[in-house]
């Protein structure tokens, strides 16, 4: 396992306030609707979620980041894990013309107004029971979905993830902390998170589940 920083930059570059999002709106209440998955949490109020999740082009240099990695070519079969809408692996075909994809969300709503291009390649289901067979996928990538499960539910995720990758070409990205500021940050920001830790406890974590690929982790400066 290694772990590879793809992804803090683009998330910093949005702005949050911190402090507002626990006193302007009741938390408790907030979480209980976003855990709900459904338009508030994609395309309601920013207390709700997303705040309106549209594509805009900024996972395209993610998608040709990992490409370039992981040397994807056309014809290898990638899935996403959390996909959301598949704005990210509509990056994929576009970075790799001829890759298939393959992508599985919890969101029935995030499935029904995903990217046309990709929507027929996408599917609900869980994490923690992925529908495909062994060795079924060349990458397998996971980005800010598994912190969305408790810790049990997270070994039964990164086990899924490692049955259905041919080999060690996978990545998973979580969210994470490394002092008592980014903490506090993550705490107050989040609403659907259910397993807080520390860079080096999720790689212990993923070892005990046998993991074999990459991670990387988003902090909230």
């Amino acid at each position: 396992m290694t772990q590879i920083d793809f992804i803090q930059s683009l998330h910093a570059s949005t702005k949050r306030n911190y402090v507002e999002r626990v006193t302007a709106h009741d938390k408790a209440d907030c979480a209980a609707i976003a855990k709900q998955w459904g338009r508030d949490y994609w395309d309601g109020e920013r207390h709700l979620g997303y705040g309106g999740y549209r594509y805009d082009g900024r996972w395209r240099q993610l998608a040709e980041r990992m490409a370039a990695h992981y040397g994807l070519k056309p014809g290898m079969r990638i899935l996403d894990v959390g996909c959301g809408k598949g704005f990210l692996l509509y990056e994929f075909t576009q970075a790799v013309p001829g890759i298939e994809v393959a992508g599985l969300d919890i969101s029935a709503y995030g499935i029904e107004n995903a990217k046309e291009e990709v929507k027929p390649f996408l599917r609900t289901g869980d994490a923690r029971r992925l529908p495909y067979g062994d060795n079924e996928f060349d990458f397998v990538v996971s980005l800010g979905t598994l912190h969305n499960l408790p810790v049990e539910g997270v070994m039964e995720a990164v086990r899924e993830i490692e049955r259905v990758g041919k080999g060690p070409a996978k990545y998973i990205m979580v969210e994470s902390y490394r002092n008592e500021r980014e903490k506090a940050n993550l705490l107050y920001w989040q609403l659907t998170c259910e397993s807080f830790h520390r860079p080096e406890s999720w790689a212990w974590l993923y070892a005990q589940a046998g993991y074999t690929g990459d991670y990387g982790f988003i902090y909230f400066e």
